[in-house]
């Protein structure tokens, strides 16, 4: 079935004039130096399973907009959930405040992009409800009789389709359709009175065909019934610094979270960042180099055009060890006379847009990672990451594995429990000692935080060998 249009969803349907639209875009924006409106509809939807009942369903629809201003380094921000031409007059009228007296000239337009990195089919209308409650009781029924000690079994089906349409005070106008999904899994096992969980999930900017056949969703119950069993044999984790390997994939969240946040524009223009000042200087060991792509197809953190409609691009961060670039929306970027990298992201039209990741990941290197592995002595070899804490300005960061192994004398041995890793994201750079040729992306799981904003992104990793990292334990 052929989906509307943006212009078609928010003109035709709305019974908005888009001349008059225009028109009020350009009056607000008169003498600023930036700005748009952005229009937004939503459609989403969610469901819980655990405990072989479905817990909870829900439904929801939401539209509105956002009208943004931006004189130099000031911006008025007015949003409604209307989409009437009177909530625009007085969003108009809000915005224009922020001028003062100063008078701008309006930066020039993002460039235009004939790409289209996923289809615009609406995933919640592709597979009947009763389909997918049918999923989750088959994940429940397939998890329990793979090994009797499975006692608890939960999962969740999210599905979101979003229009955006864009309008500048020139008239340029850009829109984008965006699906996503994400189906996750966790299973708790027990042996006497010792319980422990696994967890694994997937998802992308695709329809929910992909997760309904049993030879994708079979695959996501087996990695959380594997980490659970292996969490049940685990020890207490010992603590101290100790060479650290960290594995392919989802590992790389915490190349996001204590390295990547600090290459955002907005925290290096305010010189609040641990990377500020730093470009074109070594930042870590040669043979790491570090991109973020917003064009990967499919990909859960990929975008045809960002929230500013700047299309996305692969901008490389730091190059062999060197630091080469920031990640920057508009407003930045004119500010440090650097070029918009398409990295303007807002969760929503009640938000301004701000620099954020799209899949940020670390190329492959030149070594086995086999090899990598057995070079350690005594370390510790860290498969998957809960959650973290990390001080942009510092760098420092405190990350828990939720599956990590001993290594001793070259060789992967017991599973521990409790293990944290603690360090510095600048400081970490430069104690990569080995970068495999195995670089992984995660299965399309990860969402964002940044000032009260959350929004999907991806992360990736080879396995890398950092030396002298401290890890947190909870052996006596």
């Amino acid at each position: 079935m052929s989906q509307p249009s943006p212009q078609e969803l928010f003109f035709t349907r709305t019974g908005l004039d888009e001349k008059r639209v225009e028109g009020l875009v350009g009056e607000a924006l008169h003498g600023m130096d930036d700005g748009e409106i952005f229009l937004e509809y939503r459609q989403s939807e969610s469901f819980s399973f655990d405990d072989g009942r479905l817990k909870a369903a829900a439904y929801d629809t939401d539209q509105g907009f956002g009208l943004r201003a931006v004189s130099d380094d000031s911006t008025g921000y007015a949003h409604a959930a209307e989409l009437s031409e009177d909530a625009i007059k007085r969003a108009v009228s809000t915005v224009q405040a922020v001028r003062g007296g100063n008078v701008g000239t309006a930066a020039d337009g993002p460039a235009r992009t004939n790409n289209t990195l996923y289809v615009d089919d609406n995933p919640l209308n592709e597979v009947p409800f009763e389909d997918k409650i049918k999923l989750m009781q088959d994940i429940d029924a397939y998890a329990r009789a793979k090994d009797p000690r499975v006692r608890q079994v939960s999962a969740s089906l999210v599905g979101s389709w979003q229009v955006v349409h864009m309008i500048r005070a020139d008239g340029h106008q850009v829109g984008d359709i965006r699906p996503l999904v994400r189906l996750n899994v966790s299973v708790v096992v027990g042996d006497g009175d010792r319980q422990e969980t696994g967890s694994h999930g997937t998802g992308g900017r695709t329809g929910y065909l992909g997760y309904i056949d049993p030879s994708a969703w079979q695959g996501q119950v087996d990695e959380a019934l594997r980490q659970a069993l292996v969490n049940l044999d685990s020890i207490d984790a010992p603590a101290g610094e100790m060479t650290v390997v960290l594995g392919p994939g989802w590992p790389g969240i915490l190349l996001h979270e204590a390295i990547g946040h600090g290459l955002e524009g907005d925290f290096n223009r305010k010189k609040t960042s641990a990377f500020a000042g730093l470009m074109g200087e070594q930042v870590a060991a040669k043979g790491v180099t570090i991109v973020d792509d917003g064009t990967l197809t499919d990909r859960r953190g990929s975008l045809t055009v960002d929230d500013e409609g700047t299309p996305t691009n692969r901008t490389v961060l730091i190059e062999d060890g060197i630091l080469t670039g920031y990640l920057h929306d508009r407003l930045n970027a004119r500010l440090m006379n650097m070029t918009p990298t398409g990295n303007g992201r807002r969760q929503s039209y009640g938000h301004m847009p701000m620099p954020r990741m799209t899949n940020t990941y670390m190329l492959s290197g030149d070594r086995d990672p086999e090899e990598i592995l057995t070079g350690v002595k005594n370390g510790l070899y860290a498969v998957n990451f809960g959650g973290g804490q990390v001080d942009i300005t510092s760098g420092k960061f405190v990350f828990s594995c939720t599956e990590a192994y001993m290594v001793e004398d070259g060789k992967v041995a017991a599973p521990v429990k409790g293990a944290t890793l603690i360090g510095n994201g600048p400081d970490v750079l430069t104690k990569i000692s080995g970068i495999g040729t195995d670089m992984g992306l995660d299965p399309g799981i990860g969402t964002c935080g940044k000032n009260g904003q959350g929004v999907p992104v991806g992360v990736g990793l080879p396995t890398i060998r950092v030396d002298g990292l401290t890890v947190g334990g909870t052996a006596a």
